[in-house]
């Protein structure tokens, strides 16, 4: 039986993908950083010397207060958590339904460290994060269940 296409499965997909290679940078990059900064201390530098580059000079300062110890830490978990998303999101691309149930527990888990970075540090890219995220589990909750996918039936 052929399935249906489901943009929003496939939205999902790329938004995981996408999240994984951001982290996969932020991880090199950490992890690049720990000796003589290498290429990533020259790029920075090089965004940095933007006149209007606020943005960058606060990464910048933020980014040289790490220790080598912290970058790695940085650079190890960013790249376990890249790996997590990278295979949600290759899981949601083949529309596998143990992804659509990884998906739903794992964004489910961050959800209240998300409310506790809000309440102690409010912005609206968090709220929307926040709110993106519960979206996200209620549609892929209801997918599951109208699919028989989810394994605690009774639950729902």
């Amino acid at each position: 039986m052929r399935r249906r296409p489901d943009v929003l499965i496939r939205l999902i997909a790329l938004f995981k993908l996408v999240k994984a290679a951001m982290l996969v940078a932020v991880g090199l990059g950490a992890l690049s950083m720990r000796h003589d900064g290498g290429a990533v201390t020259t790029w920075v530098h090089a965004l940095a010397a933007d006149p209007h580059g606020r943005y960058v000079d606060e990464l910048l300062a933020k980014l040289t207060s790490f220790d080598a110890h912290d970058l790695r830490q940085i650079g190890i978990g960013s790249l376990i958590y890249a790996s997590v998303f990278a295979v949600e999101g290759v899981g949601l691309m083949y529309r596998r339904a143990w992804a659509e149930i990884m998906t739903v527990l794992v964004t489910v888990s961050f959800i209240p460290l998300e409310i506790y970075e809000l309440v102690h540090h409010a912005s609206v890219p968090k709220v929307i994060v926040i709110v993106v995220n519960v979206l996200v589990v209620l549609y892929l909750l209801r997918r599951l269940k109208r699919e028989n996918h989810w394994p605690f039936h009774h639950s729902l």
